[in-house]
């Protein structure tokens, strides 16, 4: 016999647990798969004053759109209207928790804070994955699939400005991008839609005007 709840969330109910999920994602406590971190194991190499500034503001980007990556799946589970395509954006999300904890540690390391502007990301970030969600499932898996392409890129970008001496921050976005990449595919292969061109536009102005800003607030 299946011990599966059936009980109906309430709205109530429901915006208790995503202010909950709000919550733990700002404070750095975010409901993860609790997977090693990439760089346990990996040697930290002296940097200098510059390198650690530089290395740290492409840290607190990547935090910065972790924390946006939590907020949209969160947003999109919850307007989901399929059982199964909440259910796996909750396990994106869970996913991106890991990055979320990663990033975080390797800002620590570095002696920097994450973005002052982390609430805004969030807030943000979720009402347009609740919007994305409210479209419709295929709509929702093409909004992860061109999120996902986006952040690829993005973190290719990292990558290639990081300190070369880095080898703890690049064993992080390795890995984030390595999953990235299983996201996007997973959406595809589910039946994704492909999302217009001023939609993919659009999302690409907002995330530059955030890598912008996180990277020194």
């Amino acid at each position: 016999m299946s011990t599966r709840s059936t009980r109906r969330l309430s709205f109530l109910d429901r915006a208790i647990i995503d202010l909950d999920r709000g919550l733990r994602a700002l404070q750095g406590e975010p409901r993860a798969e609790g997977r090693e971190n990439p760089a346990a194991g990996v040697p930290d190499a002296h940097l200098s004053p510059a390198q650690r500034r530089h290395a740290a503001g492409l840290m607190r980007v990547d935090h910065a759109g972790e924390v946006a990556a939590q907020a949209l799946y969160h947003g999109q589970a919850t307007t989901a209207r399929s059982r199964d395509l909440r259910e796996a954006m909750q396990r994106a999300a869970r996913e991106e928790g890991d990055h979320l904890r990663w990033c975080r540690e390797r800002l620590e390391e570095l002696g920097e804070r994450s973005s002052r502007l982390d609430p805004l990301w969030y807030l943000g970030s979720f009402v347009i994955g609740a919007a994305a969600g409210l479209a419709g499932d295929r709509w929702s898996l093409g909004f992860v699939v061109e999120t996902e392409r986006q952040v690829m890129r993005h973190l290719d970008g990292h990558l290639g400005s990081l300190p070369a001496g880095d080898r703890r921050s690049r064993a992080i976005l390795e890995q984030m991008r390595v999953d990235e990449g299983e996201h996007a595919t997973t959406a595809l292969e589910s039946g994704a839609a492909e999302l217009p061109q001023p939609v993919k536009r659009l999302m690409t102005l907002t995330a530059r005007l955030m890598t912008a800003t996180a990277y020194r607030l």
